[in-house]
């Protein structure tokens, strides 16, 4: 029984970032047209983090951590919030929501060469094939003369590779390091520092602070959802993935996510799919493939073994 919970929680987990994060890029763009996007970032998490320790307090699960475990949420949250998804944010302002989950969509990619440089990893060939196509997907993708000539966007698109890169050091970073066991107190203390590193950076680049009763409808709607689904969900999700599977399992989410992205973002947003925009997704997602292929069925067969270390696994 406790076999079936655990590929039941993960199968969950996975739907949570694959399919919620994907619609994140189309919230992030509909709040940012209205708010500065490190103001924005900042509330989202924060919030999310004390909802997140006050149902902690509520189910009384203990929230106090070691000195070296909050040093680690700390470093965490800057990695993949504060960095990883506030300047994501930032850039959006630049870049449509479907073209900025697409360019997203390489960070297996990245995971692949950061393993090998940081971990020693060998690449096997079908990766190296999965990347080359990645690179050619990429170059397709970022191009394109609708996006080259819109102003800024360059500036967008590289913040958001340097974002990928942050992501993806955080992910292997989350991998190894002593952080809080339970899954709710690792969001919880990452969201709250990654809020308020996002709420220092707002107040350094001058940024005008909103309240919340000025907000449009459709803006506070839009909080409501990154808050609950986008943070509380899908990051709780993320972290407890990252303990039970490979990173480069975890990385599998950008299949899903530019489709999701995508999708929603010319329905909801009139945003523009080109034909060249397509070609370079399929080539793109097909060098993420090439770099899964060989355990492509293990995320929803196997969670045993070597893909669990054993000291961490629930």
């Amino acid at each position: 029984m406790g076999k079936t919970n655990n590929t039941t929680l993960i199968v969950l987990a996975f739907f949570s970032i694959y399919v919620i994060w994907g619609s994140t890029y189309l919230l992030n763009k509909i709040a940012v047209s209205e708010l500065p996007p490190f103001m924005l970032a900042s509330i989202r998490f924060v919030v999310a983090g004390l909802l997140i320790i006050l149902l902690c307090k509520f189910l009384r699960i203990p929230v106090i951590i070691s000195p070296r475990q909050l040093k680690n949420t700390v470093i965490a949250g800057f990695l993949f919030l504060t960095f990883g998804n506030g300047v994501v944010v930032w850039a959006l302002k630049y870049v449509d929501s479907g073209f900025a989950a697409l360019e997203i969509s390489a960070q297996p990619l990245l995971v692949l060469i950061l393993m090998r440089v940081l971990q020693g990893k060998k690449i096997q060939p079908m990766s190296i094939v999965g990347v080359i196509l990645g690179i050619i997907g990429i170059y397709l993708l970022v191009s394109q003369k609708e996006v080259l000539g819109r102003e800024n966007s360059v500036i967008g698109m590289v913040m958001i590779f340097v974002c990928m890169v942050s992501w993806g050091y955080g992910s292997l970073f989350v991998g190894k390091a002593d952080l809080p066991k339970n899954y709710f107190v690792n969001t919880g203390y990452q969201m709250l520092s990654g809020g308020t590193m996002l709420a220092l950076a707002s107040l350094l680049f001058g940024e005008k602070w909103i309240a919340p009763m000025q907000w449009s409808g459709s803006v506070q709607l839009t909080m409501v959802l990154l808050i609950v689904f986008g943070s509380i969900v899908a990051f709780t999700s993320f972290n407890y993935l990252l303990k039970v599977v490979s990173p480069e399992k975890v990385a599998t989410s950008t299949y899903v996510n530019p489709i999701i992205a995508l999708i929603l973002g010319w329905y909801f947003l009139d945003e523009r799919i080109t034909v060249q925009s397509m070609v370079a997704a399929a080539i793109l997602l097909t060098g993420v493939y090439f770099i899964n292929t060989r355990k492509k069925l293990a995320i929803f067969s196997r969670f045993s073994g070597k893909t669990i270390p054993k000291s961490k696994a629930p």
